[in-house]
């Protein structure tokens, strides 16, 4: 399996085959809207912007995970992260990261790119894989890492 075969819905609910974005540079961030990092939607939007006509992607997956962060349904999410930071890149359906029901999607980037001391667990909102356009999950992100400072990385494999 690769990141290709699996399908996630977005935020008004239609189902998306991830096929969509190959030969796509991919920023996946697992998203909240009442979150201490949720100001990176701003950088996260700035890269977007920056890197959108070079087939560069940012995909938002609102999870409600840590500390009820994210408690709106997904029409209050698209609402607020619109009004609020102008969002224009993709965002997705509420998903579970970690756990019994965590996303299928999640699970495989875990296990691709783990964490610190080679835990698969997401800690916290706002943690970020990149994939380059083949699909391969080449890098994880802590949620304190701000999105701008990935431009060297994305850069190289843009």
């Amino acid at each position: 399996m690769n990141i290709y075969d699996y399908n996630v819905k977005d935020i008004d609910g239609n189902n998306i085959s991830m096929s969509k974005y190959k030969g796509k540079t991919l920023l996946i961030v697992n998203v909240a809207s009442k979150c201490g990092f949720t100001s990176q939607y701003e950088g996260l939007e700035e890269l977007y912007e920056t890197y959108k006509n070079k087939n560069f992607m940012v995909l938002g997956f609102p999870s409600n995970e840590f500390s009820n962060q994210e408690p709106g349904d997904e029409e209050e999410i698209k609402s607020f992260c619109s009004l609020t930071y102008n969002v224009k890149f993709d965002m997705f359906s509420k998903v579970e990261v970690n756990g019994r029901n965590e996303a299928p999607l999640f699970k495989y980037l875990k296990e691709q790119q783990t964490g610190v001391l080679g835990s698969e667990k997401i800690k916290w909102n706002f943690t970020k894989f990149l994939v380059d356009k083949n699909g391969e999950v080449v890098d994880r992100y802590a949620p304190i890492t701000k999105p701008l400072s990935l431009k060297k990385d994305i850069e190289i494999i843009l």
